[in-house]
């Protein structure tokens, strides 16, 4: 059983805002994640039009919105004004798309954590979003300590996010584990890998944090998945299941 761990960052945290019980990475998210007392979330951060940081997921806004196109199509100001709550139920319509400034201010008002995942799309510089998302967070967060994590899918991202915010914590995300990942999670300065739950072992767990990394495990929404994965020595996992996957959950369970 994990008894001690590096990681300096909550060990429970919601994935995008709240996304099951609001509507994801908007501001009602944090701030329901802050009222079932979650320490840290995760948020989805790309590039308006406008080069403006803004918090979705998806690379459209077809999905979350009431309007339809692609994100690097508007501006900060349009994306303001589209409703991304509506679709989630009527009592969170006219909720905006907020931009990173916003969901930095309100985290910190609320004292979360955030774990910010850069995304990026097919036809745009990776590297160059990788940069200007990371500057921004740099910049929304100072010397907060701890430091928000960056991670992503893109090892381009996290190249041109060391470059831009050295300083700042980097995550390499994985669907599975390659062959290769310490050797890519070193060429990148990563202190961290985030790995699909459903793709870990015991014996990978082991391997990763003998390498000195941090383990974080994504999407875990099974109580008795999540138990698992704590006592083979996960550092960290994401969920949508706040109800039952609670912030105090490592407490009631008795998991160091």
């Amino acid at each position: 059983m994990l008894t001690k761990t590096r990681w300096p960052y909550p060990r429970i945290i919601a994935h995008r805002g709240a996304g099951v019980m609001a509507p994801e990475n908007t501001l009602s998210a944090l701030r329901v994640a802050a009222s079932l007392g979650f320490a840290g979330v995760e948020v989805d951060a790309r590039l308006a039009a406008c080069g403006t940081v803004v918090l979705i997921h998806d690379g459209t806004v077809d999905r979350t919105t009431d309007a339809s196109g692609a994100v690097s199509d508007f501006g900060a100001a349009e994306l303001a004004a589209m409703d991304a709550g509506v679709w989630f139920g009527n009592e969170f319509a006219g909720q905006p798309v907020p931009t990173l400034e916003q969901g930095a201010a309100l985290g910190q008002q609320f004292g979360l954590w955030m774990n910010v995942e850069i995304k990026t799309d097919p036809d745009a510089d990776a590297r160059d979003a990788g940069a200007a998302i990371a500057a921004e967070v740099a910049r929304r967060w100072g010397a907060a300590s701890p430091p928000p994590l960056l991670s992503s899918f893109s090892e381009d991202a996290l190249a041109g996010a060391r470059v831009a915010a050295p300083d700042l914590p980097r995550g390499l995300l994985v669907d599975a584990l390659p062959h290769d990942w310490l050797d890519r999670a070193q060429a990148l300065g990563c202190s961290s890998l985030h790995v699909r739950h459903d793709a870990l072992s015991a014996a990978i767990v082991t391997a990763v944090r003998e390498a000195g990394l941090g383990l974080l495990a994504f999407t875990v929404n099974e109580p008795g998945r999540a138990i698992t994965l704590f006592e083979w020595g996960v550092d960290a996992i994401v969920t949508d299941e706040l109800r039952e996957i609670r912030a105090d959950f490592l407490s009631l369970y008795g998991i160091g």
